[in-house]
């Protein structure tokens, strides 16, 4: 795997499907929203869009393909990887 995937939501590339892994929350400073709203450890996703100077994230995720804006400092909580399907054409 190259060296530009990030392994945070709020710096992952646009148009990559990729897997929630799992959250950044030592200091349980992470919104309860993000749970809430159905980004889970395992679940699937692609950053549809980034608003720009860093604004918000529009993502489709899981299997229904539901949509929300997230913003950058809330997506930064999450670890993701690519999908493997992904790997291939990077």
């Amino acid at each position: 795997m190259k060296n530009s995937i990030s392994n945070k939501l709020c710096c992952f590339p646009k148009e990559v499907s990729g897997k929630i892994t799992g959250y950044d929350n030592d200091e349980l400073l992470m919104p309860n929203k993000i749970i809430e709203m159905g980004l889970l450890p395992g679940t699937d996703f692609k950053i549809l869009y980034q608003a720009p100077f860093r604004g918000p994230l529009y993502i489709e995720f899981g299997e229904e393909k539901s949509r929300i804006a997230l913003r950058e400092e809330e997506a930064r909580y999450i670890f993701v990887q690519p999908l493997e399907s992904n790997l291939q054409h990077l």
